[in-house]
């Protein structure tokens, strides 16, 4: 028997329907997708952040670059002759006026003390406020992202280096305090015109320190920051006034100086310093970096060095290169020139490495080697003198031929038996080549040498010509064994230097150098032989007024260089002329246009002091009737004579330098 069927919710025809699911509308797709990008993109910024991060040196390892020391250099008066370094006098936040580091805050990043180092809110306003405007009018940067980009990175712009910027500022804000932020980037900063940091930038534009600006002097600052080159009030003071019209406007409406204070700083003309030219000075100045190493070795603290030099005699002698340059240089073909001064101790009292640092830093003064020709000679004669010849010694000025090779006079005359001393004065170059062959070669390299000449010298015939080439500086340095009664010198410009801290003596020289390099009969036989060079012979144009003075022309093939070195007993002085090119001038000769140079240099330097003679100067008559050493030399043939006992004993130019560094 069927039994009935169960009616109710087991029943299939009377089970009950369960509604149906309703499918996600638009809105609640598109936030859906919304959400899923938003994870994809985080994920993929994290991915980006974590790979870049890995790119950079561990952040454990990280350190604040310490600032590249400065250098200041000093003359013999205490006052700086120019600055070498990055930066200036670092500075601490609580030692500035409260509104020099508010200006920036105000112009750079206005929220800066609320952010953690990167300023979202920033990017949008700055993307907001691009846009609107169609171009790039407002960056997103922070001031720690600045700082991390000029400690850390490189200049470019890309989308990779500004996510490292990001990480890095991250690192700093971890890391250091706002004011601390704050302090390290206004002392790294670049202001333009060579000043890093906001002290070098005031000293650069306003002739004081940053401790001292005013609140319209701080204006600039900041405002310089954005373009320091098209922002330079030295540059474009019209747009730096209008920059720092927006900055101060800024920092009334972040509530950091009142409107009322705005407006007086803008009522406020500010006075800008003019721009400190170094002038001939940047050569001292490189020239002393260039020996800092040695003398101190590896250094990070900020150096004062002081130096040998007067600012007067700088002065007088730049101005004499420069002005006789430009009066008589196209006549004459140079373009070029050098000064050095020396005192007969070896200390550079003045030093010009061209007619323009500004135009061209190369050094002629230290660097540049040319042929001296004939103000190489004294070395030719100071080796005969010390083999037995005197002043007086008779030798034949004929025509010569060695091997094909005619040297020759400048007049091209020759006047037969002539002194020594006759010779050196009319440079009669037969006489110095005869000179050079009969005491040998090498004799006159080893007398040079021993005297303080340096470059390497060439032993043969030539030598007598001055064809080795020598630098202005090391000439100078050889004649003050002359000007100082036979002691070898080796010039030296660096007195002492001292840490800038502390003032702690890092370095200081003591009394040293070549050692006794002439004897006393030969210093006194050279300098009354030299001495009638400005009396009778090539140097007539130059004198230093009622001072006893002695010197020696020099002029190389073809009139390629022109040269006078000369001495009193207390200076010593050499003026190099020529072209960089070395192409031949139009017959400047060491007795037109250096000597000039020379004799008004030479003449400022000695007003006002006492009147003293040359070491051991006995003048000696011009011709003699044949004393027993006298040489001759027949039709053109040298005769070899036997070497003589030299009177002073060569002294070891590295004992200068065992002295130096003992």
């Amino acid at each position: 028997m069927k039994q009935p069927r169960r009616s109710g919710a087991g029943g299939r025809g009377n089970r009950a329907k369960t509604p149906a699911r309703r499918r996600p509308g638009i809105a609640g797709r598109l936030v859906r997708t919304s959400v899923t990008l938003c994870g994809l993109l985080l994920l993929c910024g994290v991915g980006l952040f974590a790979y870049e991060a890995s790119k950079l040196p561990t952040i454990r390892s990280l350190e604040i670059p310490p600032r590249p020391p400065n250098v200041s250099v000093i003359d013999n008066t205490g006052a700086i002759i120019a600055t070498r370094g990055e930066g200036g006098t670092p500075v601490k936040l609580k030692n500035l006026p409260p509104y020099l580091p508010k200006a920036f805050v105000a112009i750079e990043d206005r929220r800066f003390y609320q952010h953690f180092g990167v300023d979202p809110i920033g990017l949008l306003r700055a993307a907001f406020t691009n846009a609107r405007a169609g171009s790039v009018v407002q960056g997103g940067s922070t001031l720690t992202q600045q700082l991390a980009k000029n400690l850390f990175l490189t200049p470019e712009r890309s989308l990779e280096r500004k996510l490292q910027e990001a990480i890095l500022a991250l690192w700093l804000e971890a890391k250091f305090s706002k004011d601390q932020i704050l302090e390290i980037y206004l002392n790294r900063v670049y202001f333009g015109s060579g000043a890093y940091g906001v002290d070098a930038a005031a000293q650069r534009y306003f002739g004081k320190p940053a401790a001292h600006v005013t609140l319209a002097e701080a204006a600039i600052l900041a405002g310089l920051v954005k373009a320091p080159t098209r922002l330079a009030p030295t540059r474009n003071r019209d747009a730096a006034e209008e920059r720092a019209q927006i900055v101060l406007s800024a920092m009334a409406q972040s509530g950091f100086i009142s409107d009322a204070d705005a407006a007086r700083a803008l009522g406020v003309a500010v006075a800008v310093a003019s721009p400190r030219s170094e002038g001939s000075g940047g050569y001292i100045a490189d020239w002393v970096m260039d020996q800092l190493n040695d003398l101190v070795g590896a250094y990070d603290r900020d150096l004062i060095v002081d130096t040998t030099v007067d600012p007067i005699l700088q002065a007088e002698a730049e101005q004499a290169l420069v002005h006789r340059l430009a009066a008589s240089g196209t006549k004459f073909g140079v373009s070029q020139g050098a000064v050095v001064l020396l005192d007969p101790q070896g200390a550079v009292k003045a030093l010009v490495g061209g007619r323009s640092y500004a135009q061209s830093q190369f050094n002629r003064a230290v660097t540049a080697r040319r042929q001296p020709g004939s103000a190489f000679k004294p070395f030719v004669y100071l080796a005969a003198l010390e083999r037995g010849y005197r002043p007086s010694t008779m030798v034949n000025d004929a025509p010569l031929n060695l091997r094909g090779w005619n040297p020759e006079n400048s007049d091209r005359k020759y006047r037969g038996a002539v002194s020594l001393t006759e010779a050196l004065a009319l440079s009669i170059n037969t006489v110095s080549v005869r000179l050079a062959l009969e005491v040998g070669p090498q004799a006159v390299v080893q007398t040079a040498k021993r005297l303080g000449i340096l470059s390497p010298l060439q032993a043969n015939a030539s030598i007598a010509l001055g064809t080795s080439e020598v630098s202005p500086l090391e000439l100078a340095g050889a004649y003050a064994a002359f000007a100082n009664g036979g002691y070898g010198v080796l010039p030296y410009v660096v007195k002492r230097v001292r840490r800038a801290s502390d003032g702690k003596v890092l370095f200081e020289r003591q009394g040293s150098g070549l050692g006794l390099a002439i004897g006393p009969e030969q210093v006194s036989m050279m300098n009354g032989m030299l001495s009638q060079t400005l009396r009778i012979g090539t140097g007539r144009a130059g004198s230093v007024g009622d001072w006893p003075a002695a010197g020696k022309t020099g002029t190389s093939q073809e009139y390629r260089d022109a040269w006078f070195a000369g001495f009193t007993s207390h200076l010593v002085g050499v003026v190099w002329l020529g072209n960089d090119d070395n192409s031949p001038t139009k017959r400047a000769s060491g007795a037109n246009l250096p000597v000039e140079i020379w004799s008004e240099v030479m003449t400022a330097a000695h007003r006002g002091i006492p009147i003293a003679d040359l070491p051991g100067l006995i003048r000696e008559p011009l011709t003699a009737e044949g004393p027993p050493d006298m040489t001759t030399v027949d039709d053109g043939r040298p005769i070899q004579v036997q070497p003589r006992a030299a009177s002073a004993e060569p002294a070891n130019p590295l004992d200068f330098f065992r002295r130096l560094f003992r």
